[in-house]
């Protein structure tokens, strides 16, 4: 455990479990991959948006912070503004043939959902 120093001038903030400089530390990095059956699923979504059409991705085996880097990524390809939380990438338009091709690049298997 800790030694209970929350901040150091010699390293700044330091992590109250291991005692590490917050940089450094290993002990709040713990990678969750979320649960998934394999199968990355792209759909377009209107409902709760005023009818705005809105590219949403799911299922992706991704930890938080690499979800977010790849939706950075789409959205630049897309060309658009999009948003990513509780491990749903939304990209804003119908970008649902660009997106299909460029998860599958990725390595994994896509499934487009609707029509």
């Amino acid at each position: 455990m800790g030694n209970g120093i929350v901040y150091s001038t010699g390293h700044g903030r330091m992590c109250p479990v291991c005692g590490k400089p917050v940089a450094k530390c290993v002990c709040h990095q713990k990678k969750e991959i979320p649960q998934s059956n394999g199968i990355v699923s792209v759909r377009k979504e209107t409902k709760r948006r005023k009818g705005k059409c809105v590219t949403v991705i799911t299922g992706v085996p991704l930890d938080k912070t690499r979800l977010g880097e790849l939706g950075k990524q789409l959205k630049a390809k897309c060309g658009a503004g999009g948003t990513v939380r509780d491990g749903v990438i939304e990209i804003q338009g119908d970008h649902r043939d660009l997106l299909l091709e460029e998860l599958r690049k990725c390595g994994w298997t896509v499934k487009g959902v609707g029509s």
